[in-house]
């Protein structure tokens, strides 16, 4: 099972079951809420560092926005007899996002921040790393270092659901957010490589982006990154999340 696809099927068990003890009475009103993601660190690993912070604006209206740190965790380990991953260091990047929400009046008993909700968002995130390649071909033996830096917007639509315990705990899932990545992504690397060469570690550093974004069938369609150094492109995304916050 792909962690996409187990992040999806969390996220409706964890629906199912807040459905089952939500809670009926009023709310005390409280305007703002300091929000963790918990979903995204297991699908990036342990260096996904992310906090929101939602303000409600009007009774059925609220903006969001999230701040952190977002870097890959190492990438899978590869060796074959034409290359392999010798290091990886100077990981570092980050993330921000915004959300304007709409918790539907017509669907909801309660006012903002509870209930379902519908809105646009957008989101971005930056990341850098240095690695050093051990290349064994016909034409260059020995090591090579690379730097890549990614950027990429996500621009999308979302529904999600918000729940409320104790007037203080909120629960926020966000069910659907298809979007369009933007993709900008360039590469460069210490050595004058053969253009044979330089394309074999374009294309294992292709697969290893790909395979650490989630719902890379919905991101990376295709051919995914073009082969070549400096890349811009576009892609179908889709978003989802759980957050858990504090009201106050």
């Amino acid at each position: 099972m792909t962690k996409s696809v187990f992040v999806m099927i969390l996220l409706l068990f964890i629906a199912f079951c807040l459905n089952l003890n939500a809670q009926e009475d009023s709310l005390k009103d409280f305007k703002n809420t300091i929000l963790i993601n918990i979903t995204n660190p297991l699908l990036f690993g342990e260096k996904y560092n992310v906090i929101g912070y939602e303000r409600v604006i009007k009774d059925h209206q609220t903006v969001y926005g999230s701040i952190g740190r977002f870097a890959f965790p190492k990438f899978v380990d590869l060796f074959n007899d034409s290359v392999g991953i010798k290091n990886e260091y100077h990981d570092h990047g980050f993330h921000i996002s915004f959300d304007y929400r709409f918790y539907l009046k017509s669907e909801n008993k309660f006012s903002a921040p509870r209930g379902i909700y519908l809105g646009p968002y957008y989101a971005f995130n930056y990341l850098t790393r240095e690695m050093t390649w051990d290349l064994n071909t016909s034409n260059y033996t020995g090591e090579v270092k690379s730097n890549f830096d990614l950027m990429a917007n996500l621009i999308g639509v979302q529904l999600g659901y918000q729940f409320v315990f104790w007037n203080r705990l909120s629960v926020d899932i966000i069910l659907a957010g298809p979007g369009l990545w933007f993709f900008n992504l360039k590469t460069d690397f210490d050595n004058d490589l053969l253009p044979e060469d330089e394309t074999m570690l374009l294309e294992e550093l292709n697969e290893m982006l790909k395979e650490r974004f989630p719902g890379s069938d919905f991101v990376i369609q295709g051919g995914g990154f073009e082969i070549q150094r400096v890349t811009h492109t576009a892609a179908m995304g889709f978003r989802y999340m759980v957050n858990v916050g504090f009201r106050f």
